[in-house]
């Protein structure tokens, strides 16, 4: 999507962290729970997040230079910044209508390479996540990057703010209490595990279908009318994180137990629940396996 040019993105919730070469990525593990709450978006890369102690990161910047929606149009840093003003604004008035009483994100980090959390220790190959203990989303944006060259995605804004738009539908979820049911340690195509990442899925696309009337305080739109084609791009990067796509690209098959996102379609056809129905639609909790 677009950003209206003259939109105000300044109140948005994005601070950039300097990279963390102290970091400790040997030995040590950091628990069930942490595991499970790292990678929220793509699952979980072990070899990567580690228990053992840190050294002091860089100083944390808040992206001043990220005011207006034109900012966020010609810099994928500014992107994100203007995509959480969005996201905060939407969520603040779509969350009571669930019943979940909201309160925004402790942060949204943009990270270098390696950063702590309360999760425990992430890198860049981690991919994006959300950690519940701070209430903060995570991510290192040369993964869209990945999301492209790894995973074959066609790339596009919306396609990366959908990225975003997914891990804050895990804060929602994590307010209504329901991210907790993914802990059950079950997996497979009609898991907790799945439905949780599926609902996050509608959730993002519930916000797209919305995103162009969302306002800043002056009353202008953040972002513009989305098209066709972005509405794809956002769509094909559902599918191209799809348990059965990533499985038999690096796998060279596929292991249905073993599922714990969603297959591309289910992913795609959730996402498209939101857009068409809204976050009203998106319970993936009583939906039957056979309907999930």
């Amino acid at each position: 999507m677009t950003f209206n040019p003259d939109a105000d993105i300044s109140k948005g919730k994005a601070s950039k962290r300097g990279r963390n070469t102290g970091i400790a990525l040997a030995g040590g593990g950091i628990g069930a729970l942490a595991i499970f709450l790292i990678s929220q978006f793509l699952g979980v890369d072990l070899t990567t997040i580690v228990g053992g102690d840190a050294q002091p990161e860089a100083s944390d910047s808040t992206l001043e230079q990220c005011l207006t929606g034109q900012d966020a149009n010609e810099n994928v840093e500014c992107r994100m910044k203007g995509a959480s003003a969005s996201l905060e604004t939407y969520w603040a008035e779509e969350a009571p209508a669930l019943g979940v009483n909201y309160n925004a994100p402790q942060d949204f980090v943009l990270f270098d390479q390696a950063t702590t959390t309360a999760c425990g220790s992430a890198s860049s190959a981690t991919g994006p996540f959300y950690c519940p203990p701070d209430q903060t989303i995570y991510i290192d944006v040369t993964f869209y990057d990945e999301l492209r060259s790894r995973f074959g995605a066609n790339g596009g804004t919306l396609a990366e703010m959908y990225v975003i738009a997914h891990e804050w539908g895990h804060h929602v979820q994590n307010l209504a209490g329901v991210l907790e049911r993914s802990q059950d340690g079950q997996t497979g195509p009609s898991s907790n595990a799945v439905r949780v990442e599926l609902q996050a899925d509608c959730f993002a696309g519930a916000w797209v279908a919305n995103a162009s009337t969302v306002p800043d305080d002056a009353g202008v739109p953040f972002l513009q009318e989305i098209t066709e084609a972005q509405r794809q791009d956002a769509l094909d990067a559902a599918a191209s994180v799809g348990d059965d796509h990533i499985q038999q690209a690096t796998q060279g098959q596929v292991n249905p137990h073993s599922f714990t996102h969603g297959t591309s379609d289910q992913r795609k056809n959730w996402f498209e629940a939101g857009f068409t129905q809204g976050a009203e639609a998106c319970d993936t909790f009583t939906v039957s396996p056979a309907d999930l």
